[in-house]
This record gives structure tokens, sequence and C-alpha cells, in this order.
């Protein structure tokens, strides 16, 4: 169990060594009234801490190391 887990921690953290966030578009509703709708599309940043990225791989990396000598 803590073998998978470790290697999930790699694999997210790597991702998020790489990749430090993404953005989506979302469509809402700016006026509403009666029969007109405006809407706009708005921009979302999603972004995480530069240093979550490393703690999780030395975590899962840990982790990994941890399940074999306990074996």
């Amino acid at each position: 169990m803590n073998r998978n887990l470790g290697i999930a921690l790699i694999v997210i953290g790597a991702i998020m060594l790489i990749w430090s966030g993404f953005s989506y578009t979302k469509k809402e509703n700016v006026v509403d009234l009666g029969p007109l709708h405006v809407s706009a599309d708005v921009k979302h940043d999603v972004t995480w801490p530069n240093y979550l990225g490393p703690i999780l791989l030395i975590g899962g990396i840990v982790m990994i190391i941890t399940s074999k000598r306990s074996r």
C-alpha cells in the first residue's frame, strides 16, 4: 500500500514540477435583464506553490524506500 502511494506521490510531484498550474475559461452571465442576456468569458487561473512539487516527490521516494526496508 505504501509503495503504491509513494509511486502516486512521485508522479504527482513530477507533474507539479513540470507545470506550475493551469487555466480554464468559464462563461458567466454579466447582465440578465428580461430578454436581454449578456455573457462574458472569464479566465480562471489555478496555481500551486512552487515548493509543493519537490515535497511530494521527496515524500514519495521516502515512502518507497521505507516500504522496501519493512519487507
